[in-house]
């Protein structure tokens, strides 16, 4: 006789779910580093500023 081992649904259900929220929050710091920030969590100046400068243009996002 012979026993299979099934790994337990809530274990991986947590696993997927804290993924997500790390890749959503990466995401959403991303966003925010290149749209919003020009230099004040940086800490570069205007270096990221200048960096993504047609991105944030492309994107419709406000910069001057």
């Amino acid at each position: 006789m012979t026993l299979a081992h099934s790994p337990n649904r809530a274990i991986e259900s947590l696993g997927i779910a804290l993924v997500a929220v790390g890749v959503i929050l990466l995401a959403l710091l991303t966003l925010y580093l290149v749209g919003f920030d020009q230099g004040a969590i940086s800490r570069t100046g205007m270096y990221m500023h200048e960096l993504m400068h047609d991105g944030r243009h492309l994107l419709g996002l406000p910069c001057h």
